[in-house]
């Protein structure tokens, strides 16, 4: 009920009704450290407001049994009463993240897409190109652009004028060192730190270990895309240009790795950029963590699950896959469909999206297609066997899902996708 539409009676009530309470703590509280005179005159204040209450005193008499136990309480509380401004601090935030605790745990948990293989249904990281010469949002658009979309500008400088040149690995991909970093200056993750270099002297930018479009940047600014850099590659090879290199694979290991340096054919200035993009956050939703304690996920649905119990990953983590299969199914993939007990799955409209390539699904593809993969190779089936989910990403072609680590215990599967509540894009809103 709004104050101004209570009487002061009401209110005085109310607030005797509190003092009684802080009483009450103080002397559990506190008791056996109370003198006998201190425990008798506590006693009797407290006595007399709880009378006073009961024979419903009007204001001015519970006020004033209000400061006579006020009065007592200020010798007698201790660290109870009166709490230093410091102390309700520390109460207020513990008590709030024990609260925040117990929601993550046992009702909804917020989780982040980190990587595209669930695309297009949830969106991990994403690259927005901003090549050079192109118009920039500025500072004010820049900080918007932070807070509505999570957008990080990446940006690599020139540091002398000269000729661009990279490393790249064997299978024509950026080379880059896995290195240990901070996030928010406090929590150990890795990133990848990619070197070019102008002339010799090194311009160096890292991005987070699961973003995967930094060589799509790359190849849009340098080369127009994919085809253009793959004629680059054929004509350097053609001239003899592939002049050999290494670079450490991590900075935790002495492991090189063998690379190639080739020249760009770009030269800039001092200060110009050499690449540049905003770095796009991938949805953040929740996930409720309620519901499978009650029931069974259904093929169709996306969920979260663990992966520490999983052989062919090993580490401590969650994921989010599509559930394709659970115990007894027989799964096949019919390229680019995906069969279930020999017809095609149902249970979710993307699998009827994938099986038509409708853009912009991709379709599925076969498991010898991935690296690493072992599963679903053309012409081969599988089995899931008894306690267990068999999950795969709607960007068939690049997940690393079931078809390479296999299968998902079922006592792992953690909740469904809810609410997508970041970044702010035409995505907000209930999970698909």
């Amino acid at each position: 009920m709004l104050p101004f539409l209570t009487s002061q009676e009401s209110r005085m009530r109310r607030n005797a009704a509190n003092w009684l309470d802080l009483a009450a703590k103080v002397w559990n509280f506190r008791r056996d450290l109370l003198g006998e005179a201190e425990a008798a005159e506590l006693t009797a204040r407290r006595d007399d407001l709880q009378n006073r209450l009961r024979d419903r005193a009007d204001a001015g008499k519970l006020k004033l049994g209000i400061e006579a136990l006020e009065g007592v309480l200020r010798r007698t509380g201790g660290s109870v009463y009166p709490k230093t401004s410091l102390g309700e601090n520390v109460e207020f935030f513990l008590v709030a993240a024990l609260v925040i605790l117990a929601i993550r745990t046992y009702f909804v948990q917020p989780f982040k897409i980190p990587t595209n293989s669930m695309w297009p249904t949830y969106y991990g990281m994403t690259a927005e190109n901003l090549p050079p010469g192109a118009a920039v949002p500025g500072k004010l658009g820049q900080a918007f652009r932070l807070l509505a979309f999570g957008a990080q500008r990446k940006l690599v400088t020139a540091p002398k004028s000269g000729e661009v040149s990279a490393q790249f690995f064997q299978n024509g991909a950026l080379a880059c060192t896995v290195k240990s970093a901070r996030s928010w200056l406090v929590f150990p993750t890795q990133v990848r730190e990619y070197t070019f270099l102008v002339d010799g002297a090194p311009a160096v930018v890292q991005v987070p270990l699961d973003f995967d479009e930094f060589d799509k940047v790359f190849r849009e600014t340098y080369f127009g895309g994919d085809e253009g850099f793959y004629r680059f590659l054929e004509q350097q090879a053609h001239e003899g240009r592939m002049e050999g290199s290494w670079i450490r694979a991590s900075d935790a290991s002495g492991d090189m790795v063998h690379t190639v340096t080739l020249r760009l054919s770009r030269t800039v200035r001092q200060g110009d950029p050499i690449l540049r993009f905003d770095l796009m956050t991938g949805d953040q939703l929740f996930v409720d963590r309620l519901s499978f304690h009650f029931m069974r996920p259904v093929v169709g649905q996306a969920f979260v699950f663990r992966t520490d119990h999983i052989p062919g990953i090993g580490k401590e983590d969650y994921y989010i896959k599509r559930l394709v299969g659970v115990p007894g199914d027989v799964m096949e993939v019919r390229s680019p469909a995906l069969y279930r007990n020999g017809r095609p799955i149902t249970g979710a409209r993307a699998f009827e999206l994938e099986a038509s390539r409708t853009p912009p699904y991709p379709g599925y593809t076969y498991g010898d297609t991935l690296p690493n993969g072992i599963y679903l190779a053309r012409g081969s089936t599988l089995t899931v066997p008894p306690h267990s989910y068999f999950a795969m990403g709607d960007n068939s072609p690049l997940s690393a899902d079931g078809r390479v680590w296999g299968f998902v215990p079922a006592k792992d599967a953690v909740g469904r996708p809810l609410f997508i509540y970041y970044p702010f894009t035409r995505r907000w809103g209930p999970a698909r």
